[in-house]
Parts: C-alpha cells; sequence; structure tokens
C-alpha cells in the first residue's frame, strides 16, 4: 500500500493521479496511523500555510511518521511537507517541524539588492546542482525544469540534493537515508515530476 496523508492541505487528487498513472493503485488517501505502519511507502503533499501541520500531531500521525520512518518506510514531502520536515517555519513559530532536517524555512525577502522580490515565487524553475548518487533524482539532469508555488523555503545543508535559485538559492529536493522532500510539485512538473516519483515509487 502507498499511503497518501490527508490533513486537509494537499492537493491530494493530483497527487493521487498521478502516482496511480504510474502503476501505483494500491494508493490510499488516510488520516490513519496505522496505515501509516502497514504502507510501503508514505507521501506527505501540502499546499497552503504551515500552521495545517499542526493536524498531523492532532491525528496522532506524527508519532507515526517517527515510527514508519525508522523501520525504513521510504517517506516523501512535498512543498509544504518538506517544509515541515525541517524543524519549523517562521511562517508558523509555533507550529514544529518532524526535525528530521536541521533549520528553519524562512519566506523569501521582500526586497533583495534594492529589487523588490515577488512572491509567491510561482512557476517553472531549473534545479541545479543535484547532487550525484541521488536516488530521488535519478535520471534527472541538472537544469530540468519543474514547477514552484511557494512563499517560503528550506535552507540550504549537507542534504540538500538539489537547489534552485530565486532570490538566492535554496533546497528544491532534500534527501537522506529513506526520508525525501521536493519544494516543488512532482505531480504538476511533467516527465521530469513523473521520473521523480518513478523514483520514489520503485525505492
Amino acid at each position: 500500500m502507498i499511503a497518501i496523508i490527508d490533513y486537509k492541505a494537499g492537493n491530494l487528487a493530483s497527487v493521487v493521479k498521478a502516482v496511480r498513472f504510474l502503476g501505483a493503485h494500491s494508493a490510499v488517501v488516510t488520516q490513519s496511523p496505522q496505515d501509516l505502519l502497514r504502507a510501503r511507502k508514505i507521501l506527505l503533499p501540502g499546499v497552503g500555510h504551515f500552521r495545517s501541520t499542526d493536524l498531523l500531531h492532532q491525528l496522532g500521525l506524527t508519532a507515526a511518521i517517527r515510527q514508519a520512518i525508522a523501520s525504513g518506510i521510504p517517506f516523501l514531502g512535498i512543498c509544504v511537507g518538506l517544509q515541515w520536515l525541517y524543524q519549523g517555519s517562521t511562517e508558523a513559530p509555533q507550529t514544529p517541524g518532524l526535525g528530521y532536517f536541521s533549520g528553519q524555512c524562512q519566506r523569501f525577502p521582500a526586497v533583495l539588492a534594492g529589487e523588490r522580490i515577488k512572491s509567491p515565487h510561482v512557476g517553472w524553475n531549473s534545479l541545479e546542482s543535484i547532487r550525484p548518487g541521488s536516488r530521488l533524482l535519478s535520471g534527472v539532469p541538472s537544469g530540468s525544469y519543474v514547477y514552484f508555488t511557494h512563499s517560503w523555503r528550506a535552507p540550504l545543508s549537507q542534504d540538500t540534493a538539489a537547489q534552485t535559485h530565486y532570490a538566492g538559492a535554496f533546497t528544491a529536493a532534500v534527501e537522506r537515508g529513506n526520508v525525501m522532500g521536493v519544494q516543488f510539485h512532482p505531480e504538476k512538473s511533467a516527465e521530469t515530476g513523473l521520473q521523480v516519483l518513478k523514483n520514489f515509487l520503485t525505492l
């Protein structure tokens, strides 16, 4: 079973359609901790405010996610789902993230080098400096374009698998062991996005 977590903030229909197109017909949308512990893979989509992740704790999903990750189940966070893997976000300072990756997600600056920065960052942008050996981005060439829509960004770190430049560099994909995340929307990123999802589903 492929578990796609519903915490009322995900682009669920498009994600389900994409993974089923790739042959994962066992994909289910769930709010059940028990489902997560039975799953072969777990996806955490996300669109909207970081505060929406409070529901993960309220439903008992955070503890189940920690247990699933510790047991080696592959986990993929998308957009806000990636941001939640960090310690938190300035968008909702009282809402903790999972803390699997260090650092806080920050909003794009309003002004940089005297130039006004448009936020949210919406549209197609390229993946750069793809880390050799990344399983999530296998077969994805550096410079490939993917679709973004976000106002907050994750910092660069040793776990960054690819970066994108918009008002500076930020983490576009993160990966350590069986835990991965993408700031872009693979379900909206044409062939490159499907390759990323296929890589995850075939881990």
